[in-house]
């Protein structure tokens, strides 16, 4: 198919691109409560041409891009059509030129997760006993899950002679967990793992169920105002994020970040823990080809690395390193039972927790947590938390133990001083 979409790209008159291929192949098994609704097996194969199209505008070397998506079943003729639309589309991109990424063909990598060494119906099966193994009760239970194990293939193919392949695979899933009494509700979850990482998901459900019954006993808001506040498990990927968004090189040539090699980004005078962050390569290559490695971006708070693709590592002089969205942080020297041994407010779940990088502005609307007043801990749920990430980032207090899921491996839970709440 590659070959085919060659000849199209030769046809429209194409001399640039790149072609990214990607065969999924994968097996989904939908529950409701613990017995199985409905199971499938997929395979797909799917084809994205990135064409670039060179030009002047104003005595300028320009350099547009247009993106197009070829299938299977399309004729000679309609790819040819496709592409041509597309680089019609990037013939009004006016990014100013840079150097596209070139390589040589290499030998294909195998995926060295556990994953890898069994059939997707071995891991399917195993996922499957982790997800319900704590689900024993009757008033909180797993009211429905779905869960998808999967192993692709990715093939880079393009016009400045890269041409590599890969294997992923992957696990993932999601699932609603319901607590009857003394109030019905609902609570959502979910997970992804590049690794047969069972134990980590049976530890997980076990905390949904608990955190569910607590959130059907929480009936009040925690009083507004300024609070020392608990985040913990996923919300820390999201959290820690903000990093990695202001180190992209995109946003620094643009500058909506200052961020350059050597920044203290805590600030002068940190108070807590100094953050390091690396940047961990999910894959071998970026979806332009670029070679990818695990790398450092902060040390003890400072800037190491600024990563991203060609276009704006070019425009900055900088290596380019592909785009990274996981990470590993070294975590604090303080359990998490020490953090709480002052009053705090310990939000386990947000409806939808966010982080804005370009203000540093984060939270949500608070679903279940903890407040602890310095007598007693009691649920609340409702509420809101509006926070700056600018005004703690000196005085964050990570704790001892870790966590892992999908893209973040980290401390399980960070300590941050005067968060502002509006609750009742």
């Amino acid at each position: 198919m590659i070959e085919q979409i060659k000849k199209a790209l030769q046809a429209a008159g194409i001399a640039e691109y790149t072609i990214n291929e990607t065969r999924t192949e994968s097996v989904e098994c939908f529950f409701i409560r613990r017995k199985l609704d409905l199971k499938r097996r997929a395979e797909l194969c799917e084809y994205a041409v990135t064409v670039f199209w060179p030009f002047e505008k104003d005595g300028k070397r320009m350099l547009g891009s247009s993106l197009a998506r070829i299938h299977p079943e399309m004729t000679q003729t309609e790819m040819e059509a496709v592409l041509a639309s597309a680089c019609h589309a990037a013939s009004f991109v006016a990014n100013p030129w840079y150097e596209l990424p070139s390589g040589t063909q290499q030998p294909h990598l195998p995926s060295l997760s556990t994953l890898a060494g069994h059939s997707l119906e071995e891991n399917m099966k195993a996922m499957v006993e982790a997800l319900f193994a704590g689900d024993t009760n009757q008033d909180v239970f797993l009211n429905s899950a779905e869960i998808f194990v999967k192993r692709m293939l990715r093939r880079i193919v393009s016009a400045r002679g890269i041409d590599v392949s890969f294997e992923t695979c992957e696990a993932a899933g999601e699932y609603v967990v319901q607590c009857t009494a003394p109030q019905d509700v609902e609570t959502y979850h979910s997970f992804s793992y590049r690794e047969a990482d069972t134990d980590s998901l049976r530890r997980e459900v076990k905390e949904a169920l608990e955190t569910t019954r607590a959130r059907a006993q929480a009936t009040q808001a925690p009083a507004g105002g300024e609070y020392r506040i608990l985040l913990s498990g996923e919300q820390m990927r999201i959290f820690l994020n903000y990093y990695v968004k202001r180190a992209e090189s995109g946003m620094i040539y643009q500058e909506y970040s200052g961020y350059q090699t050597g920044t203290a980004v805590q600030g002068d005078a940190v108070r807590g823990d100094r953050l390091t962050i690396g940047l961990k390569a999910r894959e071998p290559y970026s979806a332009e080809g670029i070679p990818m490695k695990d790398r450092p971006l902060l040390e003890n708070g400072i800037l190491r690395t600024i990563h991203g693709g060609s276009r704006f590592a070019y425009y900055l002089g900088i290596e380019p390193t592909g785009n990274y969205d996981s990470i590993v942080v070294s975590t604090g020297e303080k359990p998490l039972a020490k953090l709480k041994q002052e009053p705090y407010l310990h939000i386990v779940s947000f409806s939808d927790f966010q982080m804005d990088a370009f203000s540093g502005h984060f939270g949500g609307e608070i679903r279940l947590a903890f407040l602890y007043d310095g007598e007693r801990v009691r649920p609340v749920t409702g509420g809101s938390v509006n926070g700056s990430i600018l005004k703690v980032q000196e005085r964050m207090i990570f704790s001892k133990e870790r966590y892992q899921n999908g893209r973040y491996e980290g401390p399980f839970a960070v300590a941050l001083e005067g968060v502002p709440v509006a609750g009742v």
